[in-house]
């Protein structure tokens, strides 16, 4: 059985060793506000979770998200190697959801950079809305924006705003960094 614990001081640590080479950001994103939730079997940690509710950089695609008030976005998911096909990131994200209808978030964002484990975000009640590709090209990142076929026109246009993205092809100088 899988349960899910909001990480503290006493099992930062333990995430931190789990994150291995990014272990040493556990404590800064804690300090920015970030929040991460933790997925225990037993007594080991199973994978984890963040979430901002302010703005935040992606990586892969080298974008910041800037969830309005009343909103938050979902990231960094991970489940551990020995305990995948376990049920883990769905636990995480019915908690995570559970959570911020509890503290009445208006609504979660949530991304992926095709991944096996996406295919738990429908069951999980998210709806894609945008589609990105993001390569890194000698020093440039190019990326592709493009809105989900059949996605609710509001709901895309807000994701377009988080995003600070519009639909479209883009290259530009890659600026890499840890966050």
């Amino acid at each position: 059985m899988v349960e899910i614990r909001e990480i503290d001081s006493i099992t930062a640590p333990l995430l931190a060793a789990a994150m291995r080479d990014e272990g040493d950001l556990v404590a800064t994103r804690l300090e920015r506000g970030c929040r991460c939730f933790g997925a225990w079997i037993g007594d080991e940690l199973a994978g984890y979770s963040w979430l901002s509710t302010r703005a935040e950089w992606i990586g892969e695609l080298e974008l910041t998200i800037t969830p309005p008030a009343g909103e938050g976005y979902i990231w960094n998911c991970v489940t551990l190697p020995a305990h995948r096909r376990l049920g883990v990131l769905r636990a995480l994200l019915a908690t995570l959801k559970g959570q911020a209808q509890a503290e009445k978030f208006s609504r979660l964002w949530i991304g992926s950079v095709a991944i096996p484990a996406e295919r738990a975000f429908g069951p999980s009640g998210f709806t894609p809305v945008l589609l990105f590709a993001s390569e890194l090209i000698v020093g440039y990142r190019w990326l592709h924006v493009a809105q989900v076929e059949g996605a609710d026109p509001a709901l895309a246009a807000a994701a377009h705003q988080v995003m600070g993205v519009p639909s479209g092809r883009f290259l530009r100088l890659s600026q890499p960094r840890r966050h």
